[in-house]
């Protein structure tokens, strides 16, 4: 019988506080791979990320 072996259970994901990275702003900037996108905080208190 063939059993494959399931790959073993990922880490967990590093968790942030949205006000340690905001810091009291509205706006944070995240460089991935050599571009900019913007964390925002909108009025109703959501996330919204744009390139």
């Amino acid at each position: 019988m063939n059993q494959t072996k399931s790959p073993p259970p990922s880490p967990m994901p590093p968790t942030y506080q949205s006000r340690d990275l905001f810091q009291g702003g509205k706006v944070v900037v995240i460089v991935h791979e050599g571009r900019e996108y913007q964390l925002r905080i909108t009025q109703a208190g959501k996330l919204i990320l744009t390139a």
